[in-house]
């Protein structure tokens, strides 16, 4: 069986140059990392500024509440790194408490399923070891589009107007925010967050009480800033507002337990990347404290298939992969967490090839973990989807109640040096809870990725990382970086992911015909976001996947949902050829608002 070949036509070129490569989910986050790279900064000073920027733009995918997951690799480095930018859980999330406060599920909005923000503390950590720039500098940017303004895009003018009712009755710090006038803002409304740029012209001012010039000063100075965050005005009122009582999305009021102190001794830090080699590449991912060593698994037990099987375009392979994915997300849901996980046994051969048996000609209706050394599997609540709670399409979902799933941004950026990141931040989205009226951002919702169940390795636990989704990549060959890729998109990140992955690797896709392909993934699983239902053998694809394929998926028993041409996934990536040195860059065209630069 041979792999479809890619289509004669994309929505765009691949980029390429040998200047520098940025690619992500706004157009302005794009230009304002190449813009940085254009005056002499390097691939994390870009992506710093970038990512500053994003939590202006992007305010209904991310926030300064919020997290971060980046993967990158220095010029001179042996192997990539993991930035690490996941708070725990506060000391005062104990699952005693959610159940006194009569819930059987952490709550998907709200200030009680906040984790403490990590994403700006990892940013700035990110800058102070591998950037170039003063925070001043880099932070400009991000303060110009905040103070002055920038024309809202229609996804962020389209979740303000599905929360209005809930800003306008409950959470009226946010109307004031985001509706000054009473009404949401229209697609193309200038909207401006001065409150924002105050916060962060404060980070500039801490850092500023160090005067000495030279690298450790500039260190130092970023260290000033990272502590006024971590203990200064914004710790101080974002934990005292969060602790005022106010609407969940379950319907009911509750007060946040985030403190002073969560805020204080959290610091972001940086670990080993997870590998797994597939078909002469090495794939680089985060730790199972997120869902990354998924990919890994559901890589290796494709790899040895024939290359007709891994080939989505086909109604078998769409098959295959499918079912690929189905077991490694229930892997997933089983052994994950911020605990001690036997990778080793899930990623070993003998585990994987029993796994791969379990493959048929029919899409299995369960939810099936594996018992990897004959231990038990966590079996998590298996809630079936209810109405008015429809099952993931891909499309960023914001319910009434502040409800959210696959709500994120992606940024990737290669500069001409040889430094490679990509990152994937999320959280504290605007419809996640109350806006704090000082600080011109809301705290996060990563807390409903707990369980309040006991037994689990992701189960509520003060101090402990909830399981994340957000999962960038980096895959290497011959033990250089060849390319940075990611995708929002919840539990379909690394499902997106991974159909641009065996494009480009086993079809011979180019980066942009891999992006531009029809998509598809599963919701055969306990979705990660509040109210964490599933679908029995449900798959979403995209219309473009043809009626035999689609037909004959479900001649399979796949729960098939038709979610549009042009609906599932926002892939980015950049990269370099190894051959002829030539950088490159790809970016989705679905949304009309993610975009790649570069030269």
């Amino acid at each position: 069986m041979s792999f479809t070949p890619p289509p004669g036509f994309t929505t765009r070129p691949t980029l390429s140059g040998t200047f520098g490569m940025a690619a992500s989910t706004h157009w302005l986050a794009t230009a304002t990392a190449q813009a940085v790279l254009e005056r002499g900064g390097n691939a994390f000073d870009a992506s710093v500024a970038a990512a500053f920027v994003l939590h202006v733009v992007e305010p209904h995918l991310n926030g300064p509440g919020g997290d971060l997951v980046g993967i990158f690799q220095t010029a001179d480095a042996a192997s990539p790194t993991v930035l690490m930018g996941q708070g725990p859980a506060p000391a005062g999330a104990s699952r005693e408490h959610f159940r006194d406060e009569g819930l059987q599920l952490v709550p998907g909005s709200g200030a009680l399923a906040a984790a403490v923000p990590g994403a700006v503390d990892a940013w700035l950590l990110l800058l102070r070891d591998h950037g170039t720039w003063e925070l001043s500098d880099v932070l400009a940017y991000a303060i110009g589009y905040a103070r002055d303004g920038h024309p809202i895009v229609a996804q962020a003018a389209a979740t303000i107007g599905r929360v209005a009712s809930l800003f306008r009755d409950d959470w009226t710090t946010s109307r004031d925010l985001w509706m000054p006038d009473g009404t949401p803002p229209a697609a193309g409304d200038v909207v401006r967050n001065p409150a924002y740029a105050e916060v962060l012209d404060e980070l500039i001012h801490a850092s500023c009480t160090v005067r000495d010039d030279g690298p450790v000063g500039r260190a130092a100075r970023i260290d000033s800033a990272r502590r006024e965050w971590r203990s200064g005005r914004v710790a101080q009122e974002a934990t005292a507002f969060a602790a005022q009582p106010h609407r969940h999305s379950t319907g009911g009021i509750h007060a946040g337990v985030i403190t002073v102190d969560d805020f204080a001794a959290f610091e972001a830090g940086y670990e080993a990347a997870v590998t797994r080699t597939f078909r002469g590449r090495t794939i680089a991912k985060a730790g199972p404290w997120t869902q990354g060593p998924a990919l890994l698994q559901t890589l290796a037990i494709l790899e040895p298939l024939d290359d007709g099987l891994l080939d989505p375009a086909t109604e078998a392979g769409a098959h295959t992969v499918l079912e690929a994915q189905k077991l490694a997300l229930a892997d997933r849901d089983a052994w994950f967490g911020d605990s001690e996980v036997d990778l080793d046994a899930l990623l070993a051969e003998d585990y994987l090839a029993s796994r791969r048996e379990l493959i048929s000609d029919s899409a299995s209706p369960e939810f099936r973990p594996g018992s990897p050394g004959g231990r038990t599997p966590f079996h998590p609540p298996l809630r079936t989807a209810s109405a008015g709670v429809p099952a993931s399409t891909g499309e960023p979902t914001v319910s009434r109640t502040g409800q959210t799933r696959g709500d994120t941004c992606h940024l990737d950026v290669i500069d001409r040096w040889g430094n490679i990141v990509s990152a994937t931040p999320s959280g504290g989205w605007l419809q996640s809870s109350p806006a704090i009226p000082s600080l011109g951002f809301c705290l996060g919702t990563r807390l409903q990725m707990t369980w309040l169940e006991p037994g689990s390795p992701s189960s509520l636990q003060p101090g402990r990382r909830p399981r994340t989704t957000l999962t960038p990549t980096l895959v290497l060959r011959g033990g250089a970086p060849e390319f940075a890729i990611g995708s929002p998109g919840g539990d379909q990140q690394d499902q997106w992911q991974l159909l641009a992955l065996l494009r480009m690797i086993v079809g011979g896709y180019s980066p942009q015909e891999a992006i531009d392909a029809p998509a598809l993934h599963t919701t055969a699983m306990p979705e990660s976001f509040w109210p964490r239902t599933w679908t029995p053998a449900g798959a979403v694809v995209e219309d473009r996947l043809g009626d035999a394929v689609i037909d004959g998926l479900e001649r399979r028993g796949h729960a098939v949902t038709r979610a549009g041409s042009w609906s599932l996934g926002r892939v980015s990536a950049v990269g370099r050829d190894a051959d002829t040195g030539v950088l490159w860059a790809a970016a989705n065209p679905r949304g009309m608002q993610g975009y790649a630069a570069g030269r």
